[in-house]
């Protein structure tokens, strides 16, 4: 059939009402480093192999609309953790009957982010923890 492509990672560009602001509330409290910010028009953060994107927007219309899903292994240590920073929690920490485990919160533009853990990855990350 022939060579084929291999899609290998992707980055949300999510909308940023402040792309400095966007920025800082990334780094202090979700964690992420920042990659890149040009003339407050567009920035760049990384957490791990987890690149977001942030485009400027006016609208905050935009923002309150856009969600972005974001896979992750320990799960509930970083529930803790965004609990212990004050980041406002959209839904709680939970077990989805699609095979995994779950949470959303809201970053200050009302973008949401969900971000879960595959049940065969919870199991992974248990066993090397014994």
């Amino acid at each position: 059939m022939g060579i084929e492509s291999t899609f290998t990672r992707a980055a949300p560009v999510l909308a940023a009402l402040d792309i400095e602001k966007t920025v800082l509330f990334y780094e202090e409290k979700l964690g992420f480093e920042r990659i890149l910010v040009t003339n407050d028009t567009y920035g760049i953060v990384r957490r791990g192999a987890v690149h977001i994107h942030f485009w400027h927007c006016h609208d905050k219309y935009i923002a309150d609309n856009t969600s972005c899903y974001i896979y992750v292994e320990g799960i509930d240590l970083l529930f803790q953790e965004y609990q212990a920073t004050g980041v406002p929690i959209a839904g709680a920490l939970e077990s989805k009957p699609w095979g995994v485990r779950e949470f959303a919160i809201l970053d200050l533009n009302g973008n949401l982010l969900k971000i879960g853990e595959h049940n065969e990855m919870r199991s992974k990350s248990e066993v090397k923890e014994r």
